[in-house]
């Protein structure tokens, strides 16, 4: 089997307003593999959050290919586009979009009822998935019960209980703390050496150093491709976060 993910080729995306035609992306080409941890970076209009959009099979483009996992899903209809979503993505958000009066366990749930599953398998398999996160102990709390960080762990969980082949997580960084925000990416390292493929958008260069490779959008556009020699060492900035506190 290939070891390619997914690949887009001359991907573009506009948009009618009024009168004009916004050019949201232009011509972008871009080949993913099995096993990596990708950073979409740009300013606010760069576009990086339509292709975040495409990729997550959420939107279609206006022209171009989009490939995921063997097939052409770039002409898919919306109901075909629902079931992608459904088998072979998981989504993780800013503002982590949990059921609030629904515990982290029933939270995670949720997302099997959509397949054909048994009620014990699927909480079993929700029980699981909140282990690999380190939630174990607060599986029967609600969203107000938890922390920002805890939020943000079952909503990893619930982005991974279907076994997606793609993790797509939007500023999944931006509503916590510095140290939190650490600590999430530390997850998203660790899933990511366990050979979960790992796409996510955000401003901060600090985050995006996280990944192993990072593109960069402006005006609708690939201005670069770059590999990050060096990912952030998670402990070590966990201990200047600390140092820093302190002198606070």
């Amino acid at each position: 089997m290939s070891n390619l993910l997914l690949k887009t080729g001359n991907l573009t995306k506009d948009y009618t307003v009024g009168p004009q035609i916004v050019h949201a992306l232009r011509n972008i080409s871009v080949e993913i593999e099995r096993g990596e941890f990708v950073a979409v970076m740009g300013p606010s209009g760069s576009g990086k959050s339509t292709f975040m959009n495409l990729l997550g099979c959420l939107d279609t483009p206006s022209t171009g290919l989009y490939i995921l996992d063997g097939s052409d899903v770039s002409s898919l209809t919306r109901d075909e586009l629902a079931e992608t979503r459904n088998r072979k993505i998981g989504f993780v958000f800013q503002n982590f979009n949990l059921l609030p009066r629904t515990t982290a366990l029933e939270n995670v749930e949720l997302t099997l009822r959509y397949a054909s599953t048994s009620r014990r398998s699927r909480r079993n398999k929700a029980k699981t998935v909140l282990a690999e996160v380190g939630l174990s102990d607060r599986s029967h709390h609600l969203p107000s019960q938890l922390s920002g960080g805890e939020q943000q762990r079952v909503s990893i969980a619930r982005a991974l209980v279907n076994n997606p082949v793609l993790l797509l997580a939007d500023e999944p960084t931006g509503a916590l703390d510095t140290q939190t925000g650490v600590e999430i990416m530390s997850l998203f390292q660790s899933l990511n050496h366990e050979g979960i493929t790992v796409v996510l958008v955000t401003h901060e260069l600090e985050i995006a150093r996280f990944s192993r490779r990072i593109l960069r959008f402006r005006d609708g556009r690939l201005i670069s491709d770059e590999a990050v020699k060096h990912p952030n060492a998670v402990k070590k900035m966990l201990s200047e976060i600390s140092v820093e506190e302190s002198k606070s």
